[in-house]
């Protein structure tokens, strides 16, 4: 084929032989102008449509990288931007890549601004409206909520949620409000309170109910729901001596079909179903165990100093027990224990 510029006999491209057609031609492109947004409240830019946490020199040089034109028949190896600020919210941002066209290596730039505009994001703008779909309402067997255990199940819901948001930007706690007998946390959405109230229940073996309001229609038609999630507390809690048919245990662990109890005495692993778990009647919090100064040990017994008239008594511990200076006792109807 003949290059319909220079007359040489080459392989061309539209007409012209490579170098012809290179000459002088634009290969990459941008606009103008970039306009790119940024939520004014949690800072995340819009890049392609999608919110996202960047920073604002790597956001900036992304937006103009994907606003990139190329060329029919010219494959991009590899680009780069880099971007100088003109003030704080205008940026030139010059764009060189290295292309593939018709078997030769060639290169190519483009420049552009791009000017940061205010705005806000889905999220905020619900998170700011107080926006909910679901209300998790900690309450407790008792008739106030223990400050540790609101502090405890407040914190735990606030990290769960900042790990789901980080793969879903729709998940988001409106609001934290303190309520006579416990508190209410506002959810962004009903499968996040369904999901926390379950957690909540497996972790701390309680009660949970659900409940609806009919609050209007969707776009669709359909009936829109608020969901209530209601995990109650049990009064009992991890580490607590425990009261069951009779004997007291320490209760050792909880999971979401049982718990296990540990014997104080023989210090034997009993397993009760869940059905079972309302029946425990908690004796001593672990909070409130009292600290025995030990005087000395042998294998499976120590000799303590009673902490309240300071007399030596003998209570039994696990063999392969290693304890120290202290060690925590119970007092169950006037005998010590010791509280593994």
């Amino acid at each position: 084929m003949f290059c319909v510029r220079c007359g040489k006999e080459k392989e061309t491209f539209d007409g012209l032989c490579i170098d012809c057609f290179l000459n002088g031609k634009r290969l990459i492109s941008l606009p103008a102008h970039i306009d790119m947004e940024r939520c004014a409240n949690c800072e995340e830019f819009r890049i392609s449509g999608q919110w996202v946490k960047k920073d604002a020199k790597d956001a900036i040089e992304d937006i103009a990288l994907s606003q990139l034109s190329v060329i029919d028949g010219l494959r991009i190896i590899s680009a780069g931007a880099f971007s100088s600020a003109q003030d704080e919210r205008n940026f030139f941002v010059s764009v060189d890549a290295d292309g593939e066209l018709c078997g030769r290596i060639v290169k190519a730039e483009a420049e552009t601004v791009v000017r940061i505009k205010n705005g806000v994001c889905q999220r905020c703008s619900r998170q700011l409206g107080n926006y909910y779909e679901a209300t998790l309402q900690i309450r407790s067997g008792k008739k106030e909520l223990d400050d540790e255990i609101r502090d405890d199940t407040v914190r735990y819901v606030r990290e769960r949620i900042e790990n789901m948001s980080s793969v879903n930007r729709q998940i988001f706690l409106t609001k934290v409000e303190e309520v006579p007998g416990g508190v209410d946390m506002l959810l962004s959405s009903i499968s996040l309170g369904k999901a926390l109230a379950k957690e909540l229940s497996d972790a701390y073996g309680a009660e949970t109910k659900e409940s609806s309001k009919l609050i209007g229609k969707n776009d669709d038609g359909s009936d829109m729901y608020r969901m209530t999630y209601l995990v109650r507390m049990p009064e009992y809690h991890l580490n607590d001596v425990v009261m069951f048919e009779d004997k007291a245990y320490k209760l050792s662990s909880i999971t979401k079909d049982n718990a296990k109890l540990t014997e104080l005495g023989n210090f034997r692993v009993t397993s009760i179903r869940r059905s079972q778990m309302p029946s425990l009647k908690v004796h001593t919090r672990n909070e409130e165990l009292m600290k025995a100064t030990v005087v000395s040990r042998s294998k499976g017994e120590i000799q303590i100093l009673h902490p309240r008239n300071y007399s030596t008594v003998d209570v039994t511990v696990p063999e392969d027990a290693d304890i120290g200076d202290i060690a925590d006792v119970a007092d169950v109807d006037d005998v010590l224990f010791y509280v593994p």
